[in-house]
Order: C-alpha cells, then structure tokens, then sequence
C-alpha cells in the first residue's frame, strides 16, 4: 500500500516543505496505527520545522480529509482525531483507561434502517465505537 507521500505526489499535490512534514507523520502513524489529534500533529512538526504554523497544520489537515486521505475520527471527547487507514473498512477500539483508539476490521453486517424499505432511508456509512480497556490498562487493574 502506498504511503500518503506517495499518494499525494501521484496525486499531483504541491508537495511544500510543510505538507512534507504533515503527510510523512501520518506515514509513520499508518504503521503503528497511532490516531493523532491536531495538537499532536502541531507538536511533532514544530520539532521538525519550526516555523510551522497552527493554521497551516489546521488547513493540511482539513485538505486531507476533504481530499480523503484522512479520516476525521470523533470517539466523544470532542477532540477530532485524524486516521490515515482509509483504505480498509474498519471500525475503532477506544480504552477508558488511556485514551488510546484502536482499528478494527468492519462487521459485515448491514445496518437497519429507519422505517424499514418504506422510509427511504438510505444508508451511506456508519460508525462503529467500541469501548473497553487495552491490554495495558487492564493489567493495571489486576
């Protein structure tokens, strides 16, 4: 699979020194499926290049889900979180003890819709949120 680098130069995207930086932090978070908020993306491209900007973390950001190379991910918390695996349906692991959000393969099962065939109700997409504790938080407890 391609990296999102690779993605947006075949895409033709103006690969500045900023989307640079962006694109090769979800490369990195793509395999160790990390999902990275905002602040987190600003914090490790500020260590790289440091007279990157909020705003301009913030755009790329919003370019890339607009584009669908990222996935906005909302678990609750009101914090947006960003998912570079957007090419294998999946749904998300969030633990209550750390925070940490997980991706795990979709159900293959259809969701119901409202009203049945006669509400014309036509499903697009759905999301799936699972809540638990990770291995590591549950061995705290025990």
């Amino acid at each position: 699979m391609p990296t999102l680098t690779e993605r947006l130069t075949t895409r033709g995207w103006r690969m500045t020194p900023q989307r640079r930086v962006i694109s090769a932090l979800f490369d990195v978070s793509a395999s160790q499926h990390v999902h990275l908020t905002a602040d987190d993306v600003l914090e490790q491209a500020v260590a790289v290049l440091p007279d990157i900007s909020r705003a301009t973390v913030y755009n790329t950001l919003g370019e890339l889900v607009d584009a669908g190379e990222l996935l906005a991910v909302s678990v609750g918390d009101r914090i947006t979180r960003y998912d570079p695996n957007v090419h294998t349906e999946h749904h998300h692991l969030v633990c209550t003890g750390c925070g940490a959000i997980f991706d795990v393969p979709a159900l293959p099962v259809p969701p119901p819709s409202p009203g049945g065939e006669a509400g014309g109700f036509v499903v697009e997409a759905a999301e799936v949120i699972y809540r638990g504790r990770c291995a590591r938080c549950a061995g705290q407890d025990a």
